[in-house]
């Protein structure tokens, strides 16, 4: 998560004239057996071999345009390579290539890293699930893995990703097109997820939702007599629906204490303005902001894989599958 605070009023609401809303929640919950079935292919062990790799010494705390993330980014690339789940570039181009003039003069090009699940009804209603996979870096020769911030975010996905494909291979694809968005630079100033929603691989005006994720490995002390929560941020702002289709997932399937503290626009922490959804959110897009606060190990060497809970990320994670699953295959659209 981005460290330094962005001060921005912003205050929006999508049209009816504009694709940028949730589907209807007026219409029955689709989700269910199906769906759980392959949320349970989201296992803790899966998530922690992932993020052992993505936070491991190896990629050296993956500061944008460095080695470390260069190597993160052909990892995110050859686990869809390895899992089938295509590139929505063609081929086997997964990156979305950044210029150092659209990041900063100090910065190497850089990449966003995505994969794409064509909708088997609706292709052209995108939804999109982002986590930055970029973290800080190195300093005094300590490596800041980026456990939790925000590997944790990046394998969710994965495996997100991986539950939808095993859908799609059952013939139980999702009706809209999935998006797995993995940004470069958050740390940086939310570079990457400008740079996608400036130059959009699918038109913004088609992106129904944006699921973004950033850090949800760990459990931070308001939480510590309590830890099946996870703070959600902006579901309400943009689309009143959305957030009552996330608390319907939830209540049906995860039941963790959603905990919307940092929702409240009088928050001096102002979260919803400091990661990568806040690009999409300022183009009318509604979004969830999934996370689970800050902690002693924020910005640290110490945020190191072994401190995560690994159950608790499992669980965040299907909400997150479950959400994106009922938005993914509703029948109608409707404006907020």
């Amino acid at each position: 998560m981005k460290k330094i605070l962005l001060y921005f009023l912003f205050i929006a609401i999508a049209g009816c004239g504009s694709n940028n809303h949730i589907v209807d929640s007026s219409i029955n919950d689709v989700t269910g057996a199906v769906a759980a079935s392959f949320a349970n292919t989201i296992t803790p062990t899966d998530l922690e071999t992932y993020l052992y790799i993505i936070a491991s010494d190896e990629f050296e705390g993956r500061e944008t345009g460095e080695e470390g993330q260069k190597k993160a980014a052909e990892y995110l690339k050859n686990f869809y390579v390895s899992k089938n789940i295509p590139s929505p570039l063609g081929g086997e181009d997964y990156f979305q290539d950044i210029p150092t003039e659209h990041l900063r003069p100090n910065l190497n090009p850089s990449e966003n890293v995505v994969a794409f699940i064509e909708g088997t009804e609706k292709p052209d209603e995108i939804i999109v699930i982002s986590a930055h996979y970029d973290h800080v870096g190195m300093s005094d020769s300590q490596i800041y893995n980026g456990a939790d911030d925000d590997g944790s975010g990046t394998v969710a996905i994965l495996e997100i990703a991986e539950a939808f494909q095993k859908a799609s291979e059952s013939g139980n694809g999702p009706k809209r097109s999935i998006l797995f968005l993995h940004v470069t630079g958050e740390e940086k100033g939310l570079l990457g997820s400008k740079f996608y929603v400036n130059f959009p691989i699918f038109p913004l005006a088609n992106t129904v939702t944006n699921l973004n994720i950033d850090m949800i490995g760990r459990v931070d002390d308001a939480h510590s007599n309590n830890p099946n929560f996870v703070y959600l941020i902006g579901a309400d702002k943009l689309s009143t629906e959305l957030h009552t289709l996330s608390e319907k997932m939830n209540s049906k399937f995860t039941k963790l204490d959603l905990d919307y503290t940092y929702n409240d626009e009088n928050d001096p922490n102002r979260y919803y303005y400091r990661s990568d959804h806040y690009n999409f959110a300022k183009n009318n897009i509604p979004i969830i902001f999934y996370f689970n606060g800050t902690h002693e190990d924020y910005h640290r060497p110490s945020d190191t894989p072994d401190k995560i809970n690994y159950e608790l990320l499992a669980k965040r994670t299907q909400l997150v599958f479950f959400t994106a699953w009922e938005i993914a295959n509703r029948e109608k659209t409707n404006c907020t």
